[in-house]
């Protein structure tokens, strides 16, 4: 009578040893997997780094000093002497793109970082607590809410004259608002969870079951809208500085290059002196937004790619 194979096929045992050996992946790879996906993001992306170490490095890259004014070449198209053509005092109008980028980028990140601190504190503080003080809390946000923004920044502005540093501390104390809602949200979403409920039954503070427990778990969202949020400040400083009140000349920003090109007869004659700042703020602009929608694909669990 034959005798059963009682020996395990060794292709089994290969397959079984490889499901066995196999790590799950982590949350990091899960979310670059996804984020890189995204074509759009991953090219946005590029194209930031570049800009950001341009700017980083304008000081050794730029051909010429941003003050520097040649009269007798003002106005000249894009040439193998200047790269990019010159604005209507004679200044190099590549060197100025780049410096133009370390004001405007400068702006954005450290208004942003500004506004996104204030907004977590304050939202996070509404959504843990909640009763009276979530109430007031979210009352005074409202109000500020009401007030139209490009009202507030002109007054501002106009208060406390324009620069570098005020621009940042105004962007700062009107951007936040937005932000502070958004965590709100999460905590009031975060703060029934088990860990937490966990936590305060065994006695933590409550300052560290915010900053601890449930604001890492909350950071996806407020990474999200930070990248939104610079790319919307970029376009608000160009704004400002093309009507004069955001950062003043000589110093250069993309803003004030177009405030110095708006002359309809420049523009006509002198097409390169308008295009390049209003195509860097573009796709600065884009960029951002871009990598903005990226992360929020990659960190939200519930869109599969």
């Amino acid at each position: 009578m034959a005798q059963p194979n009682l020996t395990p096929n060794m292709s089994e045992n290969v397959t079984l040893n490889q499901g066995i050996s196999e790590k799950p992946d982590t949350m990091s790879k899960i979310i670059i997997g996804k984020f890189i996906k995204n074509k759009l993001a991953v090219i946005g992306s590029i194209i930031l780094s570049i800009i950001i170490m341009a700017a980083i490095l304008a000081p050794i890259i730029a051909p010429y000093s941003f003050e520097e004014q040649r009269l007798l070449d003002k106005l000249k198209p894009p040439s193998s002497e200047f790269l990019l053509g010159t604005d209507k005092f004679g200044r190099d109008l590549l060197t100025r793109l780049l410096y133009g980028a370390r004001i405007s980028l400068l702006v954005g990140f450290a208004s942003v970082f500004g506004a996104i601190t204030i907004g977590t504190l304050i939202g996070s503080l509404a959504g843990y607590f909640g009763g009276k003080l979530d109430a007031i809390l979210m009352r005074f946000v409202d109000v500020l809410l009401s007030i139209p923004s490009i009202f507030l920044l002109i007054t501002l502005v106009t208060i406390f004259q324009p620069g570098v540093d005020k621009l940042i501390l105004i962007f700062a104390l009107t951007g936040w608002m937005g932000t502070a809602r958004l965590v709100r949200g999460e905590f009031l979403s975060l703060r029934t969870r088990e860990f937490v409920l966990a936590s305060k039954t065994i006695g933590t503070r409550s300052y560290k079951i915010i900053f601890s427990h449930i604001l890492p778990n909350a950071m996806g969202p407020i990474i999200v809208s930070a990248t939104l949020q610079i790319g919307g400040v970029i376009l608000a400083e160009s704004a400002l500085s093309y009507l004069g009140l955001g950062i003043q000349p000589p110093t250069p920003s993309w803003g004030n290059m177009l405030q110095d090109a708006q002359n309809f007869t420049i523009m006509l004659t002198a097409w390169w002196y308008p295009l390049f700042p209003g195509l860097m703020i573009l796709i600065t602009v884009l960029c951002f937004n871009f990598v903005g929608d990226g992360l929020r694909d990659a960190l939200d669990p519930k869109v599969n790619n």
